[in-house]
């Protein structure tokens, strides 16, 4: 079971931002936000569901080439929100939510690109 993971971002405070909006519909919070000054090489961010942060961000270098990540959804109707919240906050759309019937016949995803291109999905496996 993965406990957390870490992603280097180009422009922090625009990543902060993007992750801020487009994971709120999922009801991922802002739990931590640290200085580089605390982290001893640069800005981080901590999101998740309170109250711990299970996805993080880290200013300097980005990941490359992009990666795909992937949080899951209890609805539907958080992925739509989502897919809305991410191309709101300046995601580009890289799939609109739907039914991925070649994943399983109930895979319902949306997928957004962050500011530094990482694929960004969020998926309900449920049947509703």
């Amino acid at each position: 079971m993965i406990d957390h993971m870490g992603l280097g971002v180009s422009d922090f405070a625009a990543s902060k931002a993007f992750y801020a909006r487009a994971l709120k519909p999922i009801g991922y919070d802002l739990l931590y936000d640290l200085p580089a000054e605390l982290t001893g090489h640069g800005a981080a961010a901590g999101f998740g569901l309170p109250p711990k942060p299970d996805f993080w961000i880290g200013g300097g270098q980005p990941h490359g080439p992009p990666i795909h990540v992937a949080f899951r959804a209890a609805s539907r109707a958080q992925v739509d929100a989502f897919y809305r919240a991410a191309l709101a906050a300046g995601g580009r759309d890289n799939g609109a939510p739907g039914l991925r019937p070649d994943y399983h016949p109930n895979y319902y995803g949306a997928f957004a690109l962050d500011p530094d291109g990482h694929n960004v999905e969020v998926v309900c496996h449920e049947a509703v």
